[in-house]
C-alpha cells in the first residue's frame, strides 16, 4: 500500500514508517517543518509540507493514498486551554480524513488511550471516555470508527499511557524530565496506581496489522505490559538519575493530574489472540535503564 501517515517523524511514528517500509508498503509522510522534510525524507519517506490544521493539505494526503495512519496530536499539556486546542484542531483532522476516505474501503486507522476502569484492567471492548480533560479525543475516534457504516475501514489503536524507546517516552518519560526539574523522582498518591506501557517499535507492529487486516469499527490495545506501579517506575528514574524518590501532589502535573493519579492497568489479551500480534521488545521498567544520568 502506499501510505498517508500524520505524525511520522515523533517517537511512535518514525517506528511505524520504519516498520511499514521494511514490509513493503511506501510511504507519504505529513511534514510541517523543513526539517520534519528532511526527516521523513532520511527515512525513506516521500514528505507532503504542512500541519495537522491544513485540511486541504491532509484531504490531498488522504486521496494520494491506499490507508491512512493517523498519529500526530499537538501534545501540549499545559494547560486546559491548551490540550483543549490540541483535541479541537485534531478533532478537526480526523473529521476531514474520514470524509475524504468515504465509500473507498480504504483503512484508515487512528489512535487513542487506553480507556480507565474502575477496578480492573481495560479491554478491548471497553468503550473510550468522553468526558474529562481529553474526552474529546474520545468523541473524535468514536466517530471514525462510525465510518465503518459508510465505506471505511476504520479503526484504532489504543496506545497506553506510556509509550517508550530508549528511556524515553510517554507518562513515564514526563516523570522523568519532572524529576529533572525538581530534583525529586516524584509520583502522585501512594503510587500503587498501575500504568500500562508498550515498547514503540512493538507498537508500530500492531499499526501496520491494523492497516493491513483489521476490520472496518473495531479497536486494538497496544499493550505490552499490563500495569507497572508508579512508584516502581519512578524508583527506577530515581535510581537512575540519582534523585530521591518520593509522592508529590497531584498538582505537581498540571492538567494531566487527575490522570496520573489513576489505576489504570489495561489488557491486549483480544488484540494478540485475533492480530497475532507478540510485543518481542523491552519492558518498560527494562526500557528505563537506559536513562542517562
Amino acid at each position: 500500500m502506499h501510505v498517508f501517515v500524520t505524525g511520522g517523524t515523533g517517537l511512535i511514528g518514525s517506528a511505524v514508517i520504519a516498520e511499514l517500509l521494511g514490509n513493503g508498503h511506501s510511504v507519504l509522510a505529513l511534514a510541517r517543518s523543513d526539517a520534519s522534510a528532511l526527516a521523513a525524507e532520511a527515512a525513506g519517506a516521500e514528505p507532503l509540507r504542512g500541519a495537522l490544521a491544513d485540511l486541504d493539505v491532509l484531504r490531498s494526503g488522504a486521496a494520494q493514498a491506499d490507508g491512512v495512519i493517523h498519529l500526530a496530536f499537538a501534545n501540549d499539556f499545559s494547560s486546559p486551554d491548551a490540550v483543549a486546542r490540541a483535541v479541537a484542531e485534531e478533532s478537526a483532522a480526523l473529521a476531514t480524513l474520514g470524509e475524504e476516505l468515504i465509500g473507498t474501503g480504504r483503512p484508515l486507522v487512528t489512535c487513542s488511550g487506553t480507556p480507565h476502569v474502575p477496578g480492573r484492567a481495560s479491554t478491548e471492548a471497553d468503550p473510550l471516555p468522553t468526558d474529562g480533560p481529553v474526552g474529546g479525543r474520545g468523541r473524535a475516534v468514536t466517530a471514525v470508527l462510525g465510518l465503518a457504516s459508510r465505506g471505511v475501514r476504520s479503526t484504532a489503536v489504543r496506545l497506553p499511557r506510556t509509550v517508550h524507546n530508549q528511556g524515553t517516552g510517554g507518562f513515564a518519560g514526563l516523570l522523568t524530565d519532572i524529576a529533572r526539574r525538581t530534583g525529586v523522582s516524584g509520583y502522585p498518591g501512594d503510587g500503587t496506581q498501575r500504568w500500562p506501557a508498550v515498547h514503540a517499535l512493538d507498537a508500530a507492529v500492531l499499526f501496520r496489522l491494523a492497516l493491513e487486516q483489521a476490520e472496518a469499527g473495531t479497536s486494538w490495545h497496544a499493550v505490552g505490559d499490563e500495569g507497572d506501579q508508579v512508584r516502581d517506575i519512578a524508583a527506577v528514574i530515581g535510581r537512575r538519575l540519582g534523585l530521591p524518590v518520593e509522592s508529590v501532589p497531584p498538582q505537581t502535573y498540571g492538567a494531566l493530574g487527575p490522570i496520573f493519579a489513576n489505576d489504570q492497568p489495561s489488557s491486549s489479551a483480544r488484540t494478540r489472540q485475533t492480530l497475532g500480534w507478540e510485543p518481542k521488545h523491552l519492558s518498560l521498567l527494562e526500557d528505563l535503564e537506559n536513562i542517562q544520568p
